[in-house]
C-alpha cells in the first residue's frame, strides 16, 4: 500500500496537522484550552493524558466530529476548522471498532471505496493489499462475530487505511484488548505505520503504550499541553510536576537553588543535590528536584562515593520482590519518601530496617 501524496496548498512544509490556538468550550467548561501543536508528515504522534484531559476532544476536532470554539486547524496546508468531516482527508479508528456485523471482512474493508464508487477491480486489489498489511489474508469471507478482538481491530485498521488518508486518527483503539494482546498490537501498529508512511495521531491514557510506539508525544492536562517531545526526552526531563508524576514514577524532593552556575540545590530536608547546570530554571528559586526510581543505586552507607555523585542516607521501609527487580520504599532525611527499582543481580537484597545509601549521577536529576 502506497502512502498518500501530499496535498498541502499554503506552503506549510512537512506539517500534516497544525493547531493554532485551538479552544473548545462546552458551556462554561473548557475542554481544549488554547492548544498549539504541529505534527510532521509521516510521524507517529500520541496525545497522552488522564481521562477528561481533552485528548479525545482534540482528536474529534481534527476529525471533524466537532468544531472548535476558537483557533485554526490546518490539515495538509488547508484550514479545515469549519469543514465537514467527510471532506477531510482523515480516517478514524475507534475503541469500539464500529464494524458492520452483517458484512463480511471484505465488505467491511471495501465499504469506503464503494461509497467513492471506485472501480471493482481497484476495490478488490486495494482490499487484498490492506488485509495483507494487517496479516488477515484469507479472512475475507468471515464476519466480525467470527473474529477475536485483536482481529476485529485489524479489520477496523484495514478499513481506515484502504482509503489512503493523509492522517489516521486512533482513539484508544486497544482499550478493549487484554494486556498481552495490547503489547503484541503495539508492535504491529508501529510496523504498519512505518510501512505505509501515513501520519498517525494516537490517543491513549496508557503511558507505556505511548512511549513504545510514538516518535513524539504530547502530555495533556486540563485541556492544555504540558510538554511535547520524543518519549525518552519527556520521560527523562519532564517539564512539570504533573508530567513527572504521570509519565512513570518519580522521586521529587523540595529545595531551593543554592548555586545556579554549579547546579546546586539545597534540599528542604537537608543536604545538597547537584543537577546539570543547564537544567536550573532562571525564573524561580523554589523548585523540586527529581530522579526516576530506576536511576538510583543502593549501596552500603560507608561505601566509597564516586566524585560528584548525589547521595542520601536512607532506611529501607518496604522491600518488594518483583522477579527481575526489587522495589524499595525508603525513608530519607526529614522523613522524605523515595522509591527505588533495583535489578536483582545479587543474592543479598537489603530488607526492612536496613540502613542504605541512595546514590545517583547529577545528569539523572531533573528540576520542576
Amino acid at each position: 500500500m502506497q502512502p498518500p501524496e501530499a496535498t498541502g496548498a499554503d506552503g506549510d512544509g512537512e506539517a500534516d496537522v497544525r493547531l493554532d490556538g485551538v479552544t473548545k468550550r462546552f458551556g462554561t467548561t473548557v475542554a481544549v484550552d488554547d492548544v498549539t501543536l504541529e505534527i510532521s508528515r509521516g510521524e507517529f504522534f500520541s496525545l497522552l493524558g488522564p481521562s477528561g484531559c481533552g485528548k479525545s476532544t482534540t482528536l474529534a476536532l481534527i476529525g471533524g466530529f466537532d468544531e472548535p470554539t476558537a483557533g485554526r486547524l490546518v490539515l495538509g496546508g488547508r484550514d479545515v476548522a469549519r469543514t465537514a468531516a467527510y471532506k477531510r482527508d482523515v480516517n478514524t479508528v475507534f475503541q469500539s471498532y464500529a464494524l458492520f456485523p452483517h458484512l463480511t471482512v471484505f465488505e467491511n474493508v471495501a465499504f469506503g471505496l464503494r461509497r467513492k464508487r471506485r472501480p471493482k477491480g481497484e476495490i478488490g486489489q486495494r482490499v487484498k493489499d490492506a488485509l495483507e498489511l494487517v496479516d488477515l489474508s484469507g479472512f475475507d469471507e468471515r464476519r466480525p462475530a467470527q473474529l477475536s478482538g485483536g482481529q476485529q481491530q485489524r479489520v477496523a485498521l484495514a478499513r481506515a487505511l484502504v482509503n489512503r488518508p493523509q492522517v489516521l486518527l486512533l482513539d484508544e483503539p486497544m482499550g478493549a484488548l487484554d494486556a498481552k494482546l495490547r503489547k503484541q498490537m503495539q508492535i504491529e501498529l508501529k510496523r504498519i505505520q512505518s510501512e505505509v508512511g501515513i501520519t498517525f495521531l494516537y490517543v491513549t491514557h496508557d503511558q507505556e503504550e505511548a512511549m513504545a510506539m510514538s516518535d513524539r508525544l504530547a502530555v495533556m492536562n486540563f485541556g492544555r499541553i504540558e510538554q511535547v517531545g520524543p518519549p525518552q526526552e519527556v520521560y527523562d526531563q519532564p517539564a512539570t510536576e504533573f508530567v513527572a508524576g504521570f509519565l512513570g514514577a518519580s522521586n521529587l524532593l523540595p529545595g531551593r537553588i543554592a548555586d545556579r552556575a554549579r547546579g546546586e540545590i539545597s534540599l528542604t530536608t537537608g543536604g545538597t543535590i547537584r543537577v546539570a547546570p543547564e537544567r536550573i530554571p532562571d525564573d524561580r528559586d523554589e523548585v523540586k528536584v527529581g530522579v526516576r526510581p530506576e536511576k538510583l543505586r543502593l549501596e552500603p552507607v560507608d561505601a566509597p562515593l564516586p566524585e560528584g555523585d548525589n547521595a542520601l542516607d536512607t532506611t529501607v521501609q518496604v522491600a518488594t520482590y518483583l522477579g527481575v527487580s526489587h522495589q524499595y520504599t525508603l525513608e530519607g532525611p526529614g522523613g522524605a519518601r523515595l522509591t527505588a527499582y533495583v535489578q536483582n543481580k545479587d543474592t543479598d537484597a537489603p530488607g526492612p530496617g536496613a540502613n542504605v545509601r541512595v546514590a545517583w549521577r547529577p545528569e539523572h536529576s531533573f528540576v520542576v
